[in-house]
């Protein structure tokens, strides 16, 4: 409803609008709320694929670093007791590997976010190989978001063109802007979804590789 005052906001005070997004977005991923896929996919809506993936990288990383420290204070007994028997796990793993591990367990998320971000701290990952596993594992899911909101956008772009041509045609009185499931077809959320199924398709890749080596 209020689309067009969001992004004349947006274009007006871009450089504020990228800050209060990333300080939100940080403030989501330290504080281990549900809601990153959809603040990347609003992401995508309010500034387009190429500047949010980048910018949504950098917050989630952020953020992932805030919990990491924050197991190395006092706080690491309630993160730890809080991810429960999943710590001794993925435990096992950092031992082995932890660049590759980490990796993996960003491209599969098989563990929620804020678990692996807390178990990495208890574990004494280096933070250099935190934040370089972290910004490589979430490259490809926040491409993918983002570009789905950039989709979504199109689709109310699509609906508003079709009211106003309505209006120029029968007058206001004779047309309302609504919804019409027909717009979801868009280029952009046809590329958006050919991304996440790509994306779905890294941890076979992975698992396969995986395989090859150890048999190797």
């Amino acid at each position: 409803a209020h689309e067009l005052q969001i992004q004349d906001f947006v274009a007006r005070h871009l450089i504020l609008s990228v800050l209060i997004y990333m300080a939100v977005y940080v403030a989501v991923v330290a504080l281990s709320l549900p809601g990153a896929a959809v603040m990347s996919i609003t992401g995508g809506f309010l500034f387009g694929w190429m500047l949010s993936a980048p910018v949504t990288v950098v917050a989630a990383t952020l953020g992932a670093v805030v919990v990491f420290a924050a197991v190395k204070t006092s706080f690491g007994a309630v993160l730890a007791e809080r991810a429960g028997p999943m710590v001794q796990k993925l435990s096992r793993g950092f031992a082995d590997d932890a660049f590759n591990y980490l990796l993996f367990l960003r491209l599969v998320p098989a563990f929620p976010f804020f678990v692996v971000n807390a178990v990495a701290g208890l574990c004494n990952v280096r933070l250099a190989t935190f934040v370089a596993a972290t910004v490589l594992g979430i490259i490809p899911g926040a491409i993918a978001f983002a570009y789905l909101g950039t989709g979504l956008g199109s689709v109310l772009a699509a609906q508003r063109q079709a009211h106003d041509a309505c209006v120029a045609a029968k007058g206001t009185a004779n047309c309302s802007l609504s919804f019409d499931s027909s717009a979801l077809v868009t280029r952009e959320l046809l590329l958006a979804f050919a991304v996440m199924g790509l994306v779905a398709l890294i941890p076979v890749l992975l698992r396969r590789f995986r395989k090859t080596a150890a048999g190797g």
